[in-house]
Formats: C-alpha cells, sequence, structure tokens
C-alpha cells in the first residue's frame, strides 16, 4: 500500500511507497489514500515530485515500520552456525603453519638453549591473535561490504543495516562484532534478546544501532 515503507540497494533511505516511481498503481490513488503530508512544488504536475515532510528515515519513524522484514532469532541463529563452521575451517588453515613451527620447537631441549621457550611463548601469543583477527576480520569486512552479509546470512537471505537501512561503515560492524562478547558473557542473553525486542535486535545490534532484516 502507499503507506508501505521501501528501499532497496541504491536508495539514500527508506521511503514512502508514493514516493518512489516505480510504484505507478501506487501514486495513482495516493490522492484518495492520503497516506501522509505532502508537499507539491510549484508548477509540478507529476506526482512523482511529491516530497514527504518528515525525514521517514529517522529511526524513531522505523518503529512504525512494521512492515519492515526483521530477520527472526531462528534465522539469526542458522545463519551463525553456518559463520562459524567458515570460521574453524578459515582458523585451521590460518594456524596450521604456525601450529607445526610450534611443535617443532617444544621438541627442542629448552635447558639447552633459552630462546627456545621465548620463541614458544611468541608462537602461542600468535595463535591466539589469529583466533581473534580472523572472526572479527570475517564479520567486519563481510559486513561493511556490499554485500552487507557473511557466508551464513547470505546463505539464509539476511543482512545488516544501520537503523535507516543503510550499509554500515567498517567501524560500526567492527564494533558491533566486539560488542557480541557482551551478549556472549551475560549467558548469551544478548543474542536471546533478537527474539523478544521490537525490531529483533540482538544486545549487540542495540548497542552498535544496527538491524538485520530479510531480503
Amino acid at each position: 500500500s502507499a503507506r508501505d515503507l521501501v528501499w532497496t540497494a541504491g536508495m539514500a533511505q527508506w521511503q514512502p511507497a508514493l514516493t518512489v516511481p516505480h510504484f505507478e498503481a501506487v501514486c495513482a490513488r495516493a490522492a484518495a489514500t492520503a497516506p501522509f503530508p505532502v508537499v507539491q512544488p510549484a508548477g509540478a504536475g507529476d506526482p512523482y515530485q511529491q516530497q514527504p515532510v518528515a525525514n521517514y528515515a529517522q529511526p524513531e519513524m522505523l518503529s512504525y515500520g512494521h512492515q519492515i522484514p526483521y530477520a527472526g532469532f531462528w534465522l539469526r541463529f542458522v545463519a551463525l552456525v553456518i559463520d562459524w563452521i567458515v570460521l574453524f575451517a578459515l582458523s585451521c588453515v590460518a594456524a596450521l603453519p604456525l601450529g607445526v613451527l610450534m611443535r617443532g620447537v617444544t621438541g627442542l631441549d629448552s635447558s639447552r638453549n633459552g630462546s627456545v621457550a621465548a620463541a614458544e611463548g611468541v608462537l602461542a601469543i600468535l595463535l591466539q591473535l589469529i583466533y581473534i583477527a580472523i572472526p572479527w576480520l570475517y564479520f567486519a569486512l563481510m559486513e561493511s561490504s556490499t554485500r552487507q552479509a557473511t557466508l551464513g546470512k547470505m546463505a539464509v537471505g539476511i543482512y545488516v543495516t544501520d537503523l535507516n537501512g543503510n550499509r554500515v561503515s567498517f567501524g560500526r560492524a567492527t564494533g558491533r562484532y566486539f560488542a557480541k562478547w557482551i551478549s556472549g558473557v551475560i549467558l548469551c542473553i544478548g543474542f536471546i534478546m533478537a527474539a523478544f525486542t521490537e525490531r529483533k535486535q540482538a544486545l549487540h545490534d542495540i548497542i552498535a544501532s544496527t538491524l538485520v532484516v530479510r531480503k
């Protein structure tokens, strides 16, 4: 209906359907339904030129957006399972050379060479950094990309946006990822919140001001 807010790739924000040229039928009956206050520019007879008075992309207006297809808890859960399977494979491949090297260092006689223990410590730190960096870069880079989704999210047809329906920056995607640690340490309650909040937001979505929606 003309009352629906619509958005697609290339649009800067959510807009009422009556302002989008592709919805001829909706625009034809816009005068009868009058879903939003509009301003008709002087001398303009084209209904496509009508613009809403308010900025309907503001976060408070999205509370109206029951038409927005938010991604539910179970859909997000399946996507996360797929992502962690992918991450397990990536981490194994990345850590394999260091693991082999560490095994070789561990087999040396540290009593003969004091640098062996130091080398073993450095390798252990590098392994930990790999296990931290790979998930962070995977989620942050993919969710801030033009796809706006990880492989798991792409598989189930969902993606991440800001509250205005726009693509998130790498910095915001990074903040969203590390906010998941908070969601996890409180007995995963932060993740479960996606099943009960109005816009299906988990705690890390609320912290990062993001939404997860279906295509």
